[in-house]
């Protein structure tokens, strides 16, 4: 028998939404044959299975919201049984339960007559299609019939953006309903005034942080107090990059349908490096050492309310024109929420591309529990003094942030002037 549970679908994701089974209890299913969809604040993906056999019992229905490695369904390796075991799902059996002892009757005993019911408000209709975690949480917070709301996802599912819109078309009505909850069956005499609500200034928007940005804000404090970060930072002239990208670019856009970026150059030069100093590609557990024999690189990609990395498996394997395709679909399906389990798990050493949005420098925070990071600042054309001349080169600055548990400064910048020098002496043409 074979457990299978809800995935995790990256570091700050804690629950997902099943939001369709694709085979049904009795069904043959073979391994990695897509089992289930799902959906989260950052991937909808098809769930592969775990094993082969035939699916013996769903314990998990279809739009339901739950926790990870929570158990979904198991897979009777052998077939056996699993006719006769029923689903979490599945309709009474044709024989009747067992009729309850009637009870004795309780005499009636005269009492003072209650306070006035409270009529409870009437259940909103279910809107058609399943749930992300992150639509129920909007309308849980902004008090929102979901009956209202207009899906214009697959099969009328709501999405985010139906509910943005939805917001958006009547702000007053949703803050004027906001607070209405209903009131205790037991109410306390009152012994003063209300307390006031906090007072923001008139011009002041209050909101709450969304399930995404608490679980990023947990895991960067989480990741501050576990390791003891070092931040090293190191010019870099990438003029040869430069001079070779120029060349490639027309033709690798016209061969390939994307564009090259400096980006897979860093990638290769970070790999030759963590080939030379393994420690940089392994993790602390407790007080062991785990040198990690793949070299499996996290690439940090912006999301609209948060971001996810997604893993380029063997990246050692991988030439300048792997490693850019590999980048262009991880990124583009992370956008759609389209990545799978095992794609934003594994990694061994990340890189972060801030210099993509402008930026020069920056000091990013470990993913734990890696034990170090690459920052990529954006690449200029800069006056630079060589041989007492001064000359107009590219000019880029990587960061370097190392846990110092692990690293000391004179190996972090042994590591970085391996990529310094792979960079600034390139000569690998790209096809």
């Amino acid at each position: 028998m074979t457990d299978v549970v809800m995935p995790q679908m990256g570091e700050s994701i804690v629950e997902g939404t099943l939001t369709k089974w694709l085979k049904k209890p009795g069904d043959r299913v073979e391994r990695d044959e897509p089992l289930f969809e799902i959906s989260t604040d950052k991937v909808d993906t098809e769930i592969p299975s775990p094993a082969a056999g035939t699916l013996s019992e769903v314990m998990v229905e279809e739009g339901k919201t739950v926790g990870i490695n929570t158990v979904v369904a198991r897979i009777e390796e052998n077939g056996a049984g699993a006719a006769a075991r029923p689903t979490a799902q599945s309709p009474a059996s044709s024989s009747p339960p067992p009729e309850a002892a009637v009870p004795a009757p309780v005499p009636v005993v005269e009492a003072a007559a209650p306070p006035p019911a409270v009529e409870e408000p009437a259940a909103p209709a279910e809107p058609a299609g399943p749930l992300s975690p992150l639509v129920r949480k909007l309308a849980r917070e902004n008090n929102i019939d979901l009956s209202l709301v207009k899906g214009t996802g697959a099969g009328g599912r709501i999405t985010k953006q139906d509910m943005e819109r939805y917001l958006a078309q009547q702000p007053a009505a949703a803050a004027s309903s906001r607070p209405a909850a209903a009131p205790p069956a037991y109410v306390a005499p009152a012994a003063g005034p209300a307390p006031l609500a906090p007072v923001h200034p008139a011009k002041a928007r209050v909101e709450p942080l969304s399930t995404m940005r608490i679980k990023i804000a947990e895991h960067m404090v989480l990741s501050k107090r576990t390791s003891a970060h070092v931040t090293t930072i190191h010019r870099v002239d990438m003029t040869a990059v430069a001079q070779m990208r120029e060349r490639s670019k027309a033709g690798f856009q016209a061969n390939y349908g994307f564009s090259l970026t400096y980006l897979p150059f860093i990638t290769r030069a970070s790999v030759v490096a963590l080939r030379q100093f393994p420690l940089l590609n392994a993790s602390l557990d407790g007080n062991n050492i785990v040198y990690h024999n793949e070299i499996n690189i996290g690439i940090a990609v912006a999301l609209e309310n948060g971001l996810i990395v997604p893993v380029i498996r063997g990246a050692d394997e991988k030439n300048v024109l792997g490693l850019q395709r590999s980048v262009v679909d991880l990124a583009a399906r992370a956008r759609s929420r389209q990545l799978k389990p095992d794609e934003v798990l594994g990694g061994t050493f990340s890189i972060t591309n801030f210099g993509s949005f402008g930026s020069l420098v920056g000091t990013p925070i470990i993913n734990q529990p890696q034990i170090a990071i690459l920052g990529v600042g954006t690449v200029d054309k800069t006056p630079v003094v060589i041989n007492d001349a001064i000359a107009i080169r590219s000019i880029c600055h990587l960061s370097l942030s190392f846990d110092h548990r692990l690293i000391d400064g004179a190996l972090a910048d042994q590591f970085m002037s391996k990529i310094k020098q792979v960079l600034e002496g390139w000569t690998e043409e790209v096809q």
